[in-house]
C-alpha cells in the first residue's frame, strides 16, 4: 500500500487509502476496526446535521470540513462492504452516476424530451423511479422463485410506502408518507379541511388534558396526531415542515440569547435583583420572576424584529 501521506495521490484515492489503513486489523485503529455499518449510522446522521448547521451559519470553511466528514462516512461504509465482498466505493459512485444519468434523459439523452414545466419534470422523475422500482421488484421475485419452494417465502405485496425509510427524522418521515399517499389521490384537495383537522386534533389534546384521570399514553398519541396534521398543513401550504421548525427554533434561540444578555445587564444594575438570594450561578434568569423574564422577552422580540 502506498503511503497515506503521499500528497500526490488524487484526494479521493488518498482518502480511500487512509480508510484502508485505519481498518487494517494488524496495524489500524482499534476503534475503526470494530465499527460495523449498524454502529456507524448514528454518526452519519450526526454528520449530516453538522453539515446543515454549518450551512445555516454560512461559513464556507466549516461547510467544506463538515462535507468532508460526511464523505468520510461514505468511504467508511464502502470499505466495510468491500471487506465483506459486497461492493466498493467505485460501485457506489457508479450507482449514483448511472441513476442521475437515467433520471435526467432531457440532459444526458434527447434534449427534445425536456419537460416544459416543473410539474412535468416531477412527473418524469416519478415515472422513471416507478420503472426502476418495478424492475427491482421483478428481479427480487425471480430470485425468490429460483431459491424458494415454499409458499411462505412469497414476496409481500408492494406498497407505496416501501421506499419511505422508517429511520428518517420524524417530521421528514411524516412528510414523505403524506407525499407518497398523495400521488394516488389519498389526500385533501385543498387547505381548508386540513386546517380543520389540525383544530380537531388540538381539541382532542384538550379533551385528554381535561379528563378526570390523565392518560399519558393517550395524550402522547393525540399530540402525535396533531403534529402529523401540522406537517400535512405545511405540505399543503408548500412549506417544508422541518425547515419551518428549524427556522422557528433558530429564531427562539436568537431571542433567548438577547434575553440572557439583557438579564446580565439588569442583574448588575438592579439592586432588587442583585440582592436576592441566588437560585443559581448558571444564569441571572434563574433569579428573576416569570413576569420579569416575560418583560425581557418582549424587549428581545422588539430588538430582534428590527435587526
Amino acid at each position: 500500500m502506498q503511503n497515506a501521506n503521499n500528497s500526490e495521490l488524487p484526494e479521493v484515492k488518498r482518502l480511500q487509502e487512509i480508510m484502508a489503513k485505519l481498518r487494517d486489523r494488524e496495524s489500524g485503529c482499534p476503534w475503526d476496526v470494530q465499527q460495523t455499518m449498524e454502529s456507524l449510522t448514528r454518526y452519519t446522521i450526526e454528520e449530516a446535521y453538522e453539515v446543515a448547521d454549518a450551512i445555516a451559519k454560512g461559513e464556507p470553511s466549516d461547510i467544506r470540513d463538515e462535507l468532508g466528514d460526511l464523505l468520510f462516512q461514505v468511504v467508511f461504509y464502502s470499505r466495510i462492504a468491500e471487506e465483506e465482498g459486497n461492493f466498493t466505493f467505485d460501485d457506489v459512485a457508479k450507482s449514483i452516476s448511472d441513476k442521475m444519468t437515467r433520471r435526467h434523459p432531457h440532459v444526458f439523452g434527447d434534449p427534445s424530451s425536456e419537460p416544459s414545466n416543473e410539474e412535468d419534470l416531477t412527473a418524469q422523475w416519478d415515472s422513471i423511479k416507478a420503472q426502476e422500482k418495478a424492475l427491482k421488484q421483478q428481479a427480487l421475485k425471480q430470485n425468490l422463485n429460483a431459491t424458494s419452494n415454499t409458499k411462505s417465502d412469497e414476496p409481500a405485496l408492494p406498497s407505496l410506502l416501501d421506499d419511505v425509510p422508517v429511520g428518517m427524522p420524524a417530521l421528514m418521515y411524516a412528510q414523505k408518507l403524506q407525499k407518497a399517499c398523495a400521488k394516488v389521490g389519498f389526500d385533501w384537495p385543498e387547505v381548508a379541511p386540513v386546517l380543520d383537522k389540525v383544530r380537531e386534533e388540538v381539541e382532542e389534546i384538550q379533551q385528554e388534558l381535561d379528563a378526570e384521570t390523565l392518560n399519558q399514553q393517550a395524550l402522547e398519541e393525540e399530540i402525535g396526531d396533531a403534529l402529523f396534521a401540522m406537517v400535512n398543513l405545511a405540505r399543503h401550504c408548500k412549506v417544508d415542515a422541518d425547515t419551518a421548525l428549524r427556522n422557528a427554533s433558530n429564531k427562539f434561540a436568537k431571542r433567548f440569547k438577547v434575553v440572557e444578555s439583557l438579564a446580565y445587564k439588569l442583574a448588575s444594575d438592579d439592586l432588587t435583583i442583585k440582592n436576592r438570594e441566588p437560585e443559581s450561578d448558571a444564569s441571572p434568569l434563574a433569579n428573576m420572576t416569570l413576569d420579569e423574564m416575560e418583560a425581557l422577552w418582549q424587549q428581545a422580540k422588539f430588538t430582534t424584529a428590527k435587526s
